[in-house]
Formats: C-alpha cells, sequence, structure tokens
C-alpha cells in the first residue's frame, strides 16, 4: 500500500526520478542481491517501507516470524546502504514501537520508556532496532539516515485479507460482506472502545515526496500522524457511513484489543516539517472503499 503510493507520489515531480522493487523483484534478506542492485543503481535517497505486517491476529500467532524477518531484512537494507555509500536513508518505522498503555500523546522520546505491548511485541522490537541501527549510522559514519513513524494507515492498496489485514481494512472488508450477505450483525474483538489513529495513506506519500530532498533536516524520528483517534466502534460507524449499509455490532470480550490507546504527538513535523493531513476519515473510507471495490471486479475478471 505504502509503497505504490510512494512511487506514484514521488514520480509525478519531473525532477525526480524513481525505482520501485517489490519482494518478487528482490529478497531483502539476501544482502548479496540487495548489494548488488545498491551499488549498481546508487540511489541519492533509499526509502525503507518494506516489512512484514499483519493484524493482531497475525501478530499473536507467529512472533518469531514477525521479530526474525523485520529484523533481517532491516539489517541487510541499511548495512547495504552503508557499504554502498548512500548517503540518505527514510527508515518507515511504526506506532508499535511506543509503550503499553503510556501518555497520550505519545512524543518521539517516549520510545523505550516503558513496557511494550504483547501482542505486537516482536514486530516492535524489530521496528525499535531498525531505527536504533538508523542512529548509530548517522551518528557513527555522518549519513542521513532517519526514522519517520506514521500512525496506522489505509487507504488504496491497503491488504484486506481476513488473516492478516490491519483493523480499518478489516472493519471495511467486515461492512461490506455485512452488505452483500444481508447479516444483521457483526463481531468486533473485545469492547470496541480500544482506540487508534490511522492516517490516509496518500497524506503521507505526498509530504515524502515534498520532503526527499530534505531527509538531512529532519530528525532522528519524527511522528507523522492526524493528531486525532477513535474507538474501534467509531471506525466501525465511519465505515458503515462511507458503505451506506447499518449492522449492529457484537462483541466478543474474550478476544484481546491490543493497547488501550496509541495517539502520538506530531506537533514536531507540524510545526517544522511542513505535514499537514486533509483527508477525513469518512471521506477517506470513502476513497478506501471504491478502490477495494474496483479490486474485487478485477480480481473477478481475471
Amino acid at each position: 500500500m505504502l509503497g505504490s503510493n510512494l512511487l506514484g507520489k514521488i514520480g509525478s515531480f519531473q525532477e525526480h526520478s524513481t525505482i520501485g522493487l517489490t519482494r518478487t523483484d528482490l529478497d531483502l534478506r539476501d544482502p548479496k542481491a540487495l548489494g548488488q542492485i545498491l551499488t549498481r543503481e546508487k540511489p541519492d535517497l533509499l526509502i525503507h517501507a518494506a516489512a512484514k505486517v499483519g493484524g493482531i491476529q497475525a501478530n499473536i500467532k507467529s512472533p518469531f516470524e514477525f521479530l526474525a524477518s523485520n529484523l533481517s531484512m532491516d539489517t541487510n537494507v541499511i548495512q547495504s546502504c552503508i557499504s554502498a555509500g548512500i548517503e540518505n536513508v527514510l527508515y518507515l518505522g511504526s506506532s508499535c514501537m511506543y509503550p503499553k498503555d503510556y501518555r497520550q500523546p505519545l512524543v518521539e522520546t517516549d520510545i523505550l520508556a516503558a513496557p511494550l505491548e504483547p501482542t505486537n511485541e516482536g514486530y516492535a522490537i524489530a521496528k525499535i532496532a531498525g531505527s536504533k541501527l538508523c542512529d548509530y549510522a548517522s551518528s557513527s559514519f555522518g549519513l542521513n539516515y532517519r526514522t519517520i513513524i506514521p500512525s496506522n494507515l489505509y487507504g488504496p492498496g491497503d491488504n484486506f485479507n481476513p488473516g492478516s489485514s490491519h483493523l480499518l481494512a478489516s472493519v471495511i472488508r467486515k461492512v461490506h460482506e455485512a452488505k452483500v450477505t444481508g447479516a444483521s450483525e457483526i463481531e468486533v474483538w473485545g469492547p470496541g472502545t480500544a482506540r487508534r489513529e490511522f492516517t490516509y495513506v496518500e497524506d503521507l506519500a505526498s509530504w515524502v515526496a515534498t520532503s526527499v530532498g530534505e531527509v538531512a533536516n529532519l530528525p532522528g524520528i519524527l511522528n507523522l500522524g492526524i493528531g486525532m483517534d477513535y474507538s474501534v466502534d467509531d471506525f466501525y460507524l465511519a465505515a458503515m457511513e462511507a458503505i451506506e449499509f447499518e449492522v449492529q455490532l457484537v462483541h466478543d470480550l474474550s478476544k484481546p484489543e491490543g493497547m488501550k490507546a496509541k495517539l502520538m504527538d506530531s506537533s514536531k513535523a507540524r510545526n517544522n516539517n511542513g505535514w499537514d493531513p486533509q483527508t477525513d476519515l469518512v471521506a477517506g473510507l470513502q476513497k478506501t472503499y471504491k478502490w477495494f471495490l474496483e479490486s474485487q471486479d478485477k480480481d473477478a475478471r481475471l
């Protein structure tokens, strides 16, 4: 989702030439193959948006894989960039890096201030390690390796797989399926009171596209969120409005809900780095749902 949107936004600037590598082009756990590409292309900036990601269900099921795969990818990417002489790297962190049930909103210095949320600890540890590698590369070798921490993202290109999707993609899919089948209720994990901050992916991609020449001027870690969170139930209600279908929510209190809240303080980015996301929740959900329907139609034709 993020990578495709980044390529589209950055590529729309005539002064930029982009090269996009997907998992079908390259295994980032293979340092030899990665090093050959970086040495050949020698980019002015590498944006590392690749990761093994998933929702709470996937994280609980496979913590070893989330930790090991992301550690391997991040270490290889950062070490290969150093070896190839790449001066600028923008590393995508995650709000999972922040402590469980800590103060709200979360500021950049809160990382490692308290224990992590157990349901996504493996992924969080890997992202913290990747960010630290960027810090150490910058201080040790005079490089511009920076970490940006977006809030949760949603939008065109999202993953709607029931076993691995994040919250909003799952919400959209479940409301859509209820509409198609005429279901009278939807099951929600937990009491629906946990709060999350979601940013429309095109807002983030637009900011990155206008900031690629300013990476050296960014702080080591920078939060990028909309500055507002909603409860899980609020997201379902917003999706019902966007999809134009109302259904009753039934809460399964035996299921985990993860962190109670993880709203980020993005004032540094707003005040100093031109961060100003504009897409409101319902409008963003409408655009995302439109993309979802079009992708379903495309898959059906194939």
